[in-house]
């Protein structure tokens, strides 16, 4: 199943599926009513006008949510360096799924 803007509904299990999360029968029934609701809700949000409505300001002009300031991370050699394991020039990481 594919899910467009257009659909009026989205299966809960196919969801599940897309987040690798198994679902029993009675789970499925209880969450897809939850799921319908969530897709109406959104529905009518998109259906607000909001083209009297300006603008968000942009990130540059808002005040700075942050009192650090950024700055350059490391370069891949110092990061590689300081990897447990390094394997033809990336990380190496344990194998988690089969």
């Amino acid at each position: 199943m594919q899910f467009t803007e257009n659909a009026d509904r989205l299966d809960v299990r196919y969801v599940a599926s897309l987040a690798r999360i198994a679902l029993s029968d009675a789970e499925a029934a209880s969450l897809q009513p939850q799921l319908d609701g969530i897709l109406r809700f959104v529905g009518e949000l998109k259906a607000v006008d909001t083209s009297s409505v300006a603008p968000s300001v942009s990130t540059a002009e808002a005040a700075p949510l942050r009192d650090d300031i950024p700055r350059d991370g490391l370069d891949r050699d110092a990061a590689l360096a300081l990897a447990p394991r390094e394997r033809l020039g990336h990380f190496a990481v344990p194998r988690i799924l089969e």
